[in-house]
């Protein structure tokens, strides 16, 4: 059986965004966007998905040209490209959005054991400044600890 493939990571996105919840969501791509999927050439970093029209769409993901000789002019690769998500689920996380301060993001996409391309889309709530030094201070504090207990037990 197949593991899941993981292509492209906000790394960031856990830095700016307290994330309410998770949920999967299908991404419909053509057939050279698979291929450029499958070569890793995608990009989350400054990607956000918005409800529109009853449908969800995702903006300012990149992939790269996937150049195996093919005829690729038509290919854009910033374009907004639709999430597959059951209604209910659209219908709720648009009542969500609405509320102040949510937004989604896209925290990573990766191909699942069955082969599909899948995005998995946080609900989010932006963080202040001061949460966010609070987080790099606790994280060196940790390291720090961890550091001092791994040279402790070693006899330094």
């Amino acid at each position: 059986m197949l593991a899941e493939v993981v292509v492209a990571t906000n790394r960031k996105a856990r830095h700016e965004y307290h994330i309410e919840d998770v949920l999967e969501a299908g991404i419909e791509l053509t057939g050279a966007e698979v291929k450029s999927a499958r070569a890793k050439l995608v990009s989350v970093a400054e990607a956000y998905a918005q409800v529109e029209g009853g449908q969800v769409f995702v903006h300012g993901m990149h992939m790269s040209r996937y150049d195996a000789g093919g005829r690729q002019e038509g290919q854009n690769p910033i374009r907004a490209r639709r999430l597959l998500l059951h209604k209910r689920e659209i219908r709720r996380l648009e009542r969500v959005v609405r509320e102040k301060g949510f937004t989604l993001i896209p925290l990573r996409m990766y191909f699942n054991q069955r082969g599909y391309a899948k995005l998995e889309l946080g609900l989010c709530r932006g963080k202040r400044q001061y949460e966010k030094r609070e987080a790099l201070k606790a994280r060196d504090e940790q390291r720090r600890t961890d550091q001092a207990i791994s040279d402790h037990s070693r006899g330094r």
